[in-house]
């Protein structure tokens, strides 16, 4: 009976540590509801309004997403591991969820997932219930078919939830796809070199198509991570009505 019961106080206490550790969510209200904005790590995070679940880029091991309802929608960029994390994917129940995915992306995972896949390539649109989702672009520049990311093979994405539009760049430098975007509310945005691009690129790209909040994430480079605090400062010199909402994503 002590055994049982040390290891139900153990359970409780390690499902507490990881909410300690968690990033502390963000919420947004809209016309129809709250948006749920849970930071887990580097490229990924978990998205919750009206009793939906959309986890993006799920990655970093199962333990990240303990006490997280489990996901409706998963949304996936890429076809490397930060991304696409079958391990990950593995030891989270995805029973019920619906992917998201990239051709190159569903080509990694039809043998697991096959009836659980909706491929979408740039500019398709996916339809859950309210839940809009469009497709865009993610690539190097200057666009070459060697690059760590050609154009085509990712997605970006555009999601519109409670009226809200939330964009989500992906793996991709300050392309012209992401310079003509029009009132968005929420985005997300890389920045790590030498795979996407620097603070400089991202801050040029965002100052022009000017969403009402920026989350720069996915900015861990090779050795070091992106300088957020310089990028905050390089918007909000030129336009300070923009949001940088700077998060430790990387927090252990």
């Amino acid at each position: 009976m002590n055994k049982i019961i040390l290891s139900c106080v153990f359970f409780v206490l390690s499902i507490s540590f990881n909410f300690a550790q968690r990033i502390p969510a963000d919420t947004i209200k809209t016309n129809d509801g709250t948006i749920i904005i849970q930071p887990i790590t580097h490229g990924s995070f978990v998205l919750q309004w009206n009793n939906m679940t959309i986890y993006v880029d799920p990655y970093g091991g199962a333990d990240l997403y303990k006490g997280i309802a489990v996901p409706d929608l998963i949304l996936i960029t890429d076809i490397h591991g930060d991304h696409t994390d079958v391990k990950t994917l593995a030891d989270i129940d995805t029973k019920k969820a619906t992917f998201i995915v990239p051709p190159a992306v569903a080509e990694m995972l039809k043998t697991d997932y096959e009836s659980q896949l909706e491929i979408v390539k740039n500019g398709e649109m996916s339809v859950h219930g309210e839940i809009f989702i469009n497709t865009i672009p993610m690539y190097n520049l200057p666009k070459e078919e060697n690059s760590k990311h050609p154009k085509g093979r990712g997605n970006g994405y555009f999601i519109n939830l409670g009226g809200k539009a939330i964009y989500i760049s992906g793996d991709t430098e300050d392309i012209k796809e992401m310079r003509a975007l029009k009132d968005i509310d929420i985005a997300f945005v890389c920045m790590n070199l030498p795979y996407t691009m620097d603070i400089k690129q991202a801050a040029s790209a965002v100052l022009e198509f000017e969403p009402k909040i920026v989350y720069p994430y996915h900015y861990r480079g090779n050795p070091d991570m992106s300088d957020t605090q310089a990028f905050k400062k390089l918007v909000n010199d030129k336009n300070n009505k923009i949001e940088v909402r700077l998060r430790d994503w990387y927090k252990k």
